[in-house]
């Protein structure tokens, strides 16, 4: 499964009503360790397909969604399972820190 691109229309729908656990990424064009934490939300996005849907909010695009989970910096992971934040990580997570943290909380 691809990454899917979140909306402040559209995060209810894919985020919080999702019957899988839901990886959203709060990032922005502009941010250095955004851009280079993508390859590796992609890769997640690959491997997690079957358990875990892999969404990007752009802040700067959906300033409700971002404002509504106390985004305050970026790049943000959150973890949301049933609607409800689950885990969250603020900052370049590498790859095995991910996969440990999407792994606790499948």
């Amino acid at each position: 499964m691809s990454v899917v691109h979140v909306t402040d229309a559209t995060f209810k729908r894919e985020v919080l009503e999702s019957d899988k656990l839901v990886l959203v990424d709060f990032w922005a064009t502009w941010c250095g360790p955004c851009r280079m934490i993508a390859p590796i939300i992609d890769e997640a996005a690959k491997e997690f397909a079957a358990t875990v849907k892999v969404c990007k909010v752009d802040v700067d695009e959906c300033p409700e969604a971002a404002g509504r989970f106390g985004v305050m910096s970026i790049p943000t992971l959150m973890i949301f399972k049933g609607g409800k934040v689950m885990d969250q990580a603020i900052g370049a997570l590498s790859k095995q820190e991910l996969k440990k943290r999407l792994e606790a909380s499948v």
